[in-house]
């Protein structure tokens, strides 16, 4: 079983920046694609950002591409999203999402094999 703990989130002005952290544990941390999903009150869930394993590979929603920024660090089994530039539709529960498999295109399509519990992100105007 494989747990993962969001962390970083919180109340941040547009304009803003936050840094949000996932931490992987539970098995063999090895092969695993990460990304970001969120989901807003009301509203479907959605991709937000995905990375393979080397992290070498990225994908981004359009709604972020070029504020968002995924990364990784495989020896602390950690997943990071930078979030800057954000705006109040940025607002969310942001969950922490893992493919064994290692197939972060199935990340972005809202296919994963763990999750976390989340991460409230509130962008004020």
């Amino acid at each position: 079983q494989v747990q993962l703990v969001e962390s970083g989130g919180g109340l941040v002005q547009a304009g803003g920046s936050l840094r949000l952290s996932c931490a992987a544990s539970g098995r063999t941390f090895s092969g695993f694609a990460m990304g970001w999903l969120r989901q807003a009150p009301g509203k479907e869930r959605e991709f937000v950002a995905a990375i393979n394993w080397s992290g070498g590979s990225t994908r981004y929603a359009d709604s972020v591409k070029g504020r968002f920024t995924i990364s990784r660090d495989n020896a602390k089994n950690t997943v990071y999203l930078q979030m800057s530039s954000l705006k109040p539709e940025d607002t969310a529960v942001y969950y922490c999402v893992v493919d064994i498999n290692g197939n972060y295109y199935a990340l972005s399509a809202r296919q994963y094999d763990y999750w976390g519990q989340g991460t409230q992100v509130t962008v004020s105007s």
